[in-house]
């Protein structure tokens, strides 16, 4: 099923915010007893930004590679939700949505339609990927509360486990211990009835902070049968003191969807507009708890997170008059302990880093595909800094994670079983010369197979787990007023799990399935200048090629991949109020998605969108104006069968907005 979702009520949080609040008690009782039997560093370990090897990261220490969007750029762009960031100014290639909603298919590295299981993405180090296809709901965050997203790209599979062959994004909130009262609101109306009302409140007093935001959310996007609505309110506190922060986080969400389905490329071009299933609709419901704690002693820091998720989705499916709908419940619980120890001798920092991840899941449904799935991943880390002026690094990281997958329903065929796997990675970086540095990353990731894939599988028993060895070699040259990276890369993939539409021996409509061997491989650059004048121009640029390397179909392409990614934005801040900023991305042509053969004799036609926004600042008072897709565009990005399948993309929209800062 795509259309993804989440929870229950409320009264579930009960049991687990004690469960919660226990393990704070027991982790802090832990850390006292662990202080006052340790050998104190006394070397302060310095305040940090950027995220690093699932710890704030040593200034001496940042990602290798990554890319960092803050909260002004977010705020300076227009974007309304977490997934439009990532895409405008992080230069992601999204897909447009099934359901309407803003939660577009992210696409690292050319994964095509199975991008969103090649990538992790968390939210303040909690993992939002589930034991199915759905993807994750990154519009139920309040975009005002994020205070920056990392995007590492590459296989990552050490630290963040299964699934992270394409790269990691991880969305970190603002925590709120800014003194005193702080907060927003946004009012933001636009063409077809999009208007959004969304509030953000945060207040530190002393050692002690909390936040709440809330919002919401509806349009009825450019397609008939397509309206989105949704409700969503987070909140949480903390208490940070010394070297320990303790603290509790609640999300909640409401969607509402109605489902437009596809076009076949004669309707698209008929009436890019309109719908074949108007009476199909759905909704989703998702609630959150998370605990977390962090406590240095000396040299060492130790941190855990405990969360607890439940979805319920709901899809109405109208196959001629008959109304059929499906409900899934799910729920995920993960609880992640690790520790970290920098020390400093003879002029070099070592940081270790070790941890344990655990992840229950579980669901049932109305239509008996009931599954669970138990992991238990073990893993450490070590990266070495010396060579002085030259600052070279080199890391290492090994992790093992092993999986047991119950499925509730014999009926169905799929057997249980345990599947388990190895991941490693080398990476290295060094400055030759001042404002220089090359980088190297070796290593191998993997995927598991999920349940929604081992119900519909072209053999008998569990898929393989899928394994890629990665590969990338780097430069970046210049400062923070211009610079330049460029990357190449290559992931050689064995028994990749997909859908082939050509795999009929079970079912005749295809199935998910172990590929032959497959590669992505090619380059990826990255640039910004300031201009004078204040303007600050960026860039980023994708190309790769994805293909069959082995079997029948070897040298033939993959499908819903475009080798050609560009991103480029034009921002112009000056001191007097006044700003804009305009940005646009071009996709090369691909093959449609049951292409297999490369034998259908059409593409998906390349297209380029533009959008814009300008703002003027009145004292406490910001109003502005946006533009999607400025130019109007008719185009599209989803099409699962040959000139068939097709999803359309919106059309040009202008919305208005006024947001109060207090």
């Amino acid at each position: 099923m795509t259309f993804a979702a989440v929870s229950n009520s409320a009264p579930a949080f009960k049991p687990l915010a004690l469960a919660c609040a226990f393990s704070l008690t027991m982790f802090a009782a832990a850390a006292a007893a662990a202080a006052a039997a340790a050998h104190a560093d006394e070397e302060a370990v310095s305040t940090v930004y950027v995220s690093g090897a699932r710890f704030e990261s040593d200034p001496a220490l940042p990602p290798v590679g990554a890319t960092t969007i803050t909260a002004a750029e977010i705020r300076s762009s227009g974007a309304g939700d977490v997934n439009a960031a990532i895409r405008k100014i992080g230069g992601v290639y999204g897909r447009q949505s099934l359901d309407g909603s803003p939660d577009f298919g992210l696409d690292l590295r050319g994964f095509g339609t199975n991008s969103s299981q090649n990538l992790v993405i968390l939210v303040d180090g909690v993992r939002m990927n589930e034991n199915e296809l759905a993807g994750a709901v990154l519009s139920s965050i309040p975009v005002d509360t994020v205070e920056r997203i990392e995007i590492t790209r590459g296989g990552s599979s050490v630290l963040y486990g299964e699934g992270a062959t394409g790269g990691v994004i991880n969305i970190v909130t603002k925590r709120g211990t800014q003194q005193g009262y702080h907060g927003s609101l946004v009012l933001e109306g636009g063409q077809f009835d999009q208007h959004d009302a969304r509030l953000s409140l945060r207040h530190g007093e002393g050692p002690l902070s909390f936040d709440l935001a809330a919002a919401n959310q509806a349009t009825d996007n450019d397609r008939e049968n397509n309206t989105f609505r949704q409700k969503t309110v987070s909140g949480g506190f903390q208490w940070a003191q010394d070297a320990t922060r303790l603290g509790m986080r609640v999300e909640s969400a409401r969607q509402k969807s109605r489902f437009p389905g596809s076009l076949t490329l004669a309707e698209f071009n008929a009436d890019p507009h309109q719908t074949n299933t108007p009476n199909d609709f759905g909704t989703l419901d998702s609630d959150r708890v998370t605990a977390f704690a962090e406590h240095r002693i000396g040299s060492v820091e130790l941190a855990a997170e405990l969360s607890h998720r439940e979805r319920e989705v709901v899809a109405v499916y109208d196959f001629g008059g008959f109304l059929s709908e499906g409900v899934y419940n799910s729920r995920q619980t993960q609880f992640s302990p690790r520790l970290r120890q920098l020390s400093r001798f003879d002029g070099m920092l070592n940081e270790f880093v070790a941890g344990v991840d655990l992840i229950r899941w579980e669901r049932n449904t109305n239509f008996g595909s009931n599954a669970s799935q138990d992991s238990k991943a073990i893993y450490a880390r070590n990266e070495l800094r010396f060579g002085g002026t030259r600052n070279a690094r080199l890391a290492l990281g090994a992790r093992h994670e092993t999986f047991e997958k119950e499925e509730g329903n014999t009926m169905l065929g799929v057997p249980d079983g345990e599947q388990s796997q190895n991941g490693w990675s080398i990476e290295g970086s060094i400055d030759p010369v001042a404002g220089v540095t090359v980088h190297a990353k070796a290593g191998q990731s993997y995927r598991l197979p999920n349940a929604d894939e081992n119900a519909v599988r072209s053999a008998q028993g569990l898929l393989d787990v899928q394994t890629s060895r990665d590969l990338e070699l780097g430069v970046t040259v210049g400062d923070k007023a211009r610079q330049v990276s460029a990357r190449i890369f290559r992931h050689r993939l064995q028994d990749e799990i997909f859908y082939d539409p050509t795999a009929t021996a079970l079912n005749p409509f295809g199935a998910n399935t172990n590929l032959d061997p497959t590669r992505r491989q090619g380059v990826e650059l990255d640039a910004h200048v300031d201009l004078g004048a204040n303007l600050r121009l960026s860039g980023h640029l994708q190309h790769v090629k994805a293909e069959f390397t082995g079997g029948p179909n070897a040298g033939r392409e993959m499908v819903l991949v475009p080798k050609n990614v560009l991103t480029a934005r034009l921002a112009w801040l000056p001191n007097n109020g006044h700003s804009a900023d305009i940005g646009a991305q071009y996709v090369s042509n691909q093959r449609y998605g049951n292409d297999f053969g490369n034998d259908c004799s059409a593409r998906i036609p390349s297209y380029t969108t533009v959008d814009a926004r300008y703002a003027l600042k009145l004292g406490a008072w910001e109003v502005a104006v946006n533009a999607l897709n400025l130019a109007d565009r008719q185009y599209f990005s989803q099409a699962f069968g040959c000139r068939s399948g097709i999803y359309p993309s919106d059309g040009r929209q202008l919305k208005l907005s006024a947001r109060y800062d207090f």
